[in-house]
């Protein structure tokens, strides 16, 4: 290998922290101005300067740096990965007539929940089992009443009752505003809500194929999302309702 080949390989290798923080940066910065809410512009895997930032890590653990790669069977405990909130049991079989009314308190620490994919999920009704099925399943499936699926802490799907709203398959979209002291809810609703980007949820989520029950995810058939997944993990992360 010639000198010059090895100068300009090792310039890369050393350029690469500083484009993946650009890289991050834009992303946050996107998403900022969209949410009013920021996010860290560190690497998953590179140490962070801000106390904050170490304590989250100790308390949920190193999220994944890589697709695929899971975190630590310890910190997976602590981060509830069954999916099932504190104090509730699970349940048999689900029934089209319960139904989750959300409140704004309802909402916590979105890393406390199990991750599938790229977003987090939970059930509010004891059904976090059957709902952990259906987004593990190759084939698709109905979530059960009571699942909650965030991708990011500023939006929320949580599935209602049989016949809620036939047009979203019985979701309802929200739109929340969150930092240290809790949530808010900003809106609420069916195929009306929109996003922090100003398009509609349901529109986004319309273009999943029917047996992914409106959700979408690489090769579901929705349209690629204009954050990264090193945004999106990045994202997670820095949710202001965890300790």
């Amino acid at each position: 290998m010639s000198n010059d080949h090895k100068c300009t390989q090792y310039s890369s290798r050393a350029l690469f922290p500083q484009r993946m923080t650009l890289w991050l940066g834009l992303g946050c910065l996107a998403f900022s101005l969209a949410y009013g809410y920021g996010c860290s512009t560190t690497p998953a895997g590179q140490e962070e300067n801000t106390t904050e930032a170490k304590t989250n890590r100790e308390v949920v653990g190193e999220i994944a740096q890589e697709q695929g790669k899971t975190e630590p069977a310890k910190e997976q405990a602590k981060a509830e990965p069954s999916g099932v909130d504190a104090g509730q049991t699970e349940k048999p079989s689900t029934s089209p007539d319960q139904d989750l009314v959300m409140k704004a308190e309802d909402f916590g620490c979105i890393l406390k929940w199990a991750k599938v994919n790229r977003y987090r999920i939970t059930n509010r009704l004891g059904f976090a089992k059957q709902a952990l099925q259906v987004a593990n399943s190759k084939t698709g499936g109905t979530f059960p009443p009571g699942t909650i699926i965030q991708l990011v802490p500023q939006e929320a799907m949580v599935k209602r009752k049989k016949g809620w709203s036939p047009k979203t398959n019985d979701w309802e979209f929200f739109f929340l505003k969150v930092d240290k002291k809790g949530t808010t809810i900003a809106a609420r609703g069916g195929a009306e809500v929109k996003n922090g980007f100003g398009g509609s949820c349901y529109n986004c989520h319309s273009k999943a194929a029917s047996k992914w029950d409106l959700i979408c995810a690489t090769g579901h058939g929705c349209d690629p999302l204009p954050l990264s997944p090193a945004v999106i993990e990045s994202i997670q992360n820095s949710d202001p309702r965890c300790p």
